[in-house]
């Protein structure tokens, strides 16, 4: 078998860029700690730049795969490729001043972020299980590590231990799941279990979907595999809060999505009906429990296991409209959570504060950053000209459409349940009156314009969505013909 490594050349060099981080981190100067951090940290966001460039450059005409399907490069992986090299890129400029203060070589810490990185793009790009699982390993192990990296942390180390334990039993699960599969099938290639094979309703076809699926639901936090997330989003250092929230969910969804595509498990209504009450009690649980959180950091990490639930409801549909929608609803979560995130992580660093009382006159200490997460919270909470509003509109319209009207309908409710714990937040930035007065909060011209540009990108997606839309629409082209599609 002739493999053509040029179309690995992006992975390839992001893995590179990785072991360059660290090795640039170990050869500069020890005694100027502060442009030590800052010169690793342009490396790292240089070279994902210039990967992200690489990727869309040398993106072939027609969809190609290496070793007889293991690795898809097209259309779809590409999308996720540039939406999670952004991502990194945002994470590494928001945590130079966290790394500056308490990490005592940055070379680790943003080499294992451009390793998640890695691991993330490897998972969109699988088409085997066994691929599948060691991409999904590779960015676990990065974030294990990056949430307990902060010595003498009790916080995060507790966070970072639960992690690891609940990660590797939901790990040996999944892998238990993937054996039973092989077993049963003979094969570990996507494409090659087809809806014979699932309709068998074979017992060991049952237990190892199910398996494979509770090991992804860990990773996405999904009811009842979410008990997880609230203190690890608590205890890990808030840039990889952000990490945590956006690229590992993102990544997940995307394999979960060419998983059931390529393998065609959507043919079967009693997956359909199973996944339909995940999403029914993820959302649910989410913005229950977020109504009486205090912590920011727990807050958002409710409204993201709810948020989780709003995307499976796209997921439920298995239909290209529901495809479409869960990409375009990540595109814009992406940019809504990181703008979220980038606040709390600048008010953090400025105040040690984490409290949603400790927002209270954020609008007058600085108004860019009031400006920046009402938006967000606004998006997050699905209202208009924001991301949330038009994604959410798509998620829930396919869903109505395949035949799931009652998950549209208590997705829409718990959408307006989430307005009360979001405006909490924004009466506290812009009503309540602090004590005592705060200081004025100053941004460097990177963070201002971070802020500025993820602003834009929540806007943007709401209000003039179809370059977006385009490019969602060209990646699930790339799979084989979605589930139930049309």
């Amino acid at each position: 078998m002739v493999v053509d490594f040029s179309l690995l050349l992006p992975e390839m060099l992001l893995a590179g860029l990785g072991f360059l981080v660290l090795a640039v981190d170990l050869f500069l100067p020890q005694d100027r700690p502060e442009r030590r951090n800052k010169a690793v940290a342009a490396v790292a966001v240089v070279g994902m730049a210039a990967v992200a460039a690489m990727a869309i450059a040398t993106q072939p005409d027609r969809s190609a795969s290496v070793y007889g399907g293991l690795l898809f490069i097209d259309a779809y992986a590409l999308l996720f490729k540039t939406l999670f090299l952004g991502v990194g890129i945002a994470v590494v400029l928001m945590s130079v001043e966290y790394v500056g203060r308490v990490i005592r070589h940055p070379g680790e810490f943003y080499g294992l972020i451009v390793f998640a990185v890695l691991g993330a793009n490897l998972m969109a790009g699988a088409g085997e299980l066994l691929t599948a699982y060691i991409s999904l390993e590779l960015l676990s192990f990065c974030l294990f590590v990056l949430v307990g990296l902060t010595r003498g942390d009790r916080r995060s180390a507790e966070a970072s231990t639960k992690y690891i334990l609940l990660g590797a039993i939901s790990s040996a699960v999944m892998l238990y799941g993937i054996s039973l599969l092989y077993g049963t099938s003979g094969t570990t290639v996507f494409r090659e279990m087809g809806p014979e094979f699932w309709d068998s309703f074979s017992p060991t076809v049952i237990v190892g979907l199910a398996m494979l699926l509770a090991g992804i639901g860990f990773k996405l936090a999904l009811v009842p595999f979410h008990l997880w997330a609230p203190d690890v989003y608590e205890g890990a250092p808030t840039p990889i809060t952000a990490l945590v929230a956006v690229l590992s969910k993102a990544a997940t969804f995307a394999l979960l999505l060419r998983f059931l595509a390529e393998a065609r498990v959507g043919t079967l209504d009693e997956w359909q009906l199973a996944l339909a009450v995940l999403a029914a009690a993820t959302m649910t649980v989410g913005t229950l429990t977020a109504l009486v959180q205090r912590n920011i950091k727990r807050l958002l990490a409710y409204s993201s296991i709810a948020q989780v639930g709003f995307v499976m409801v796209g997921v439920v549909a298995m239909t290209e409209a529901g495809a479409n929608a869960v990409l375009l609803h990540l595109v814009g979560y992406a940019f809504t959570n990181l703008a979220a995130f980038a606040v709390v992580v600048t008010v953090e660093a400025k105040t040690r504060k984490e409290e949603i009382a400790d927002y209270a006159g954020l609008s007058t200490a600085s108004p860019l950053m009031a400006m920046v997460l009402t938006a967000a919270l606004f998006s997050l909470a699905g209202l208009p000209i924001f991301a949330g509003f038009i994604t959410k509109f798509y998620l829930f319209t396919a869903a109505a459409d395949a035949g799931y009207l009652w998950l549209a309908v208590l997705a829409i409710a718990n959408s307006v349940i989430s307005l009360y714990y979001y405006l909490r937040v924004v009466r506290e930035m812009y009503i309540t009156e602090p004590d005592p007065e705060p200081e004025r909060i100053r941004l460097s011209p990177t963070s201002a314009g971070a802020l500025w540009a993820l602003l834009a990108g929540t806007i943007a997606v709401g209000v003039y969505p179809g370059p977006f839309a385009d490019a969602v629409d060209a990646a699930t082209n790339a799979l084989r013909a979605y589930a139930g599609g049309a």
